[in-house]
């Protein structure tokens, strides 16, 4: 999990990423969450109040939503917020994304979080060869994004790589790095089998046996991993 920065004076601070209201629950103005914290209760507790991530044309965009109770129902975190007091009003903030501010000095440390400013500007390591360089991170509701910039290309050529473990199995901070293990095509192009193929006037008379021939890349192990 990342987590973004925010600017300004006093104290260093960053936003982490809290939760997500994934649906209405009910009548009453209540949401399912996700949870992106580890203590969703210390996180949740009456009064505490979120950034909310919502669409520019949202009625919501640029208020603040303040907790007024938080339970579990039938294994799932539930909330209610000030000001939503009945579904239609929980509708308009499904999908929304919740953020909390909080001083980097004394930001408990968790396990798999690091802030932006943390990842932006590691080095990418696949099979200890460094591809290239972590520009920026982006925020989406199903996962977060690692932006690199691969190594002698460009600055328009970006590579989008998911933050999960499957893909970006360490990051050492104090090595300044993240290794990866991405699919084939990640990071170059995937070649087609007609490179592997002679043209057609190239031909020897000679055949060459199954056991001569390259066999061709396949990425269907690893193309569906998340």
């Amino acid at each position: 999990m990342a987590a973004g920065d925010t600017g300004g004076g006093g104290p260093a601070k960053t936003q982490l990423r809290v939760g997500r209201l994934v649906k209405a629950h009910g009548l009453k103005g209540a949401f399912k969450l996700e949870l992106y914290t580890d203590d969703p209760e210390g996180r949740f507790v009456p009064g505490a109040t979120f950034t909310l991530q919502v669409p520019e044309s949202s009625p919501w965009h640029g208020r603040p939503l303040t907790v007024r109770e938080f339970r579990w129902m039938n294994s799932h975190p539930v909330a209610f917020f000030e000001g939503v007091d009945d579904r239609t009003a929980a509708e308009e903030l499904v999908k929304a994304i919740l953020w909390i501010d909080q001083d980097t000095e004394t930001a408990p440390a968790e396990d798999d979080a690091w802030y932006d400013h943390q990842l932006v500007g590691l080095d990418v390591v696949r099979d200890g060869q460094v591809v290239g360089r972590v520009v920026r991170v982006d925020h989406f509701p199903a996962q977060d994004l690692l932006i690199v910039r691969p190594t002698g290309e460009g600055e328009d050529r970006e590579v989008l790589v998911p933050f999960v473990s499957a893909i970006v199995p360490e990051v050492d901070v104090p090595g300044g790095r993240v290794v990866v293990t991405p699919p084939t095509g990640l990071f170059e192009d995937v070649p087609s089998d007609d490179d592997d193929e002679p043209a057609p006037d190239a031909v020897d008379d000679e055949t060459p046996s199954s056991d001569d021939r390259p066999a061709a890349d396949s990425t269907d192990d690893a193309a569906g991993r998340a």
